[in-house]
């Protein structure tokens, strides 16, 4: 399992959450919406102190996870990170 996000999913950090060298962005299960996986969970995302990673990628100095405990979440697939254009958010994609 690996994180991997486009360049422009790395510019929507920058200028919506101003993130900067050694910040950390933590994506992570939450109640309620829906995946492709879980009905009554979909993905969050914060930036917060990593306590656990179970899976990290790290670009420009800026460390994007998934703590430990969230894993089950992934079913055993990667998180792909874009922006969806028509309404400038970021789109989740999911692959074996």
């Amino acid at each position: 399992m690996k994180i991997t996000l486009t360049d422009a999913a790395l510019e929507w950090f920058k200028h919506e959450m101003e993130v900067e060298k050694g910040d950390n962005i933590r994506f992570y299960a939450r109640y309620g919406g829906s995946s492709p996986f879980h009905e009554g969970f979909s993905l969050g995302m914060t930036r917060e102190e990593p306590i656990e990673i179970g899976v990290q990628t790290v670009i420009d100095g800026i460390t994007y996870y998934i703590d430990e405990k969230d894993l089950w979440f992934f079913n055993k697939h990667s998180l792909h990170v874009d922006v969806d254009d028509t309404i400038d958010e970021l789109k989740y994609d999911y692959t074996k």
